[in-house]
């Protein structure tokens, strides 16, 4: 796959920036496609492609539990 693409969770990453995931989306998509940077008539759907890639690693990422960690978005429970 696409060795530019770090994993973004815990242990591996501590803080992950919504920077960090759109950066992975696009380079996801970026490889999937073969296109660095699309031509004109693909960049709507280079664009919409890389945003619901982004939107779903972020929804991934806030629900994953990892071992011996609480989840970041969740509150503790009583």
């Amino acid at each position: 796959m696409c060795r530019s693409i770090k994993t973004l969770r815990p242990p591996f990453t501590d803080e992950v920036t919504d920077k960090d995931i759109h950066a992975a989306a696009l380079q996801y998509v970026r490889k999937i496609s073969g296109f660095r940077a699309p031509a004109s008539h693909n960049a709507e759907a280079f664009e919409r492609a890389v945003q619901a890639i982004t939107e779903a690693s972020a929804a991934l990422l806030a629900s994953l539990e990892v071992r011996g960690q609480r989840p970041s978005g969740g509150a503790a429970a009583s």
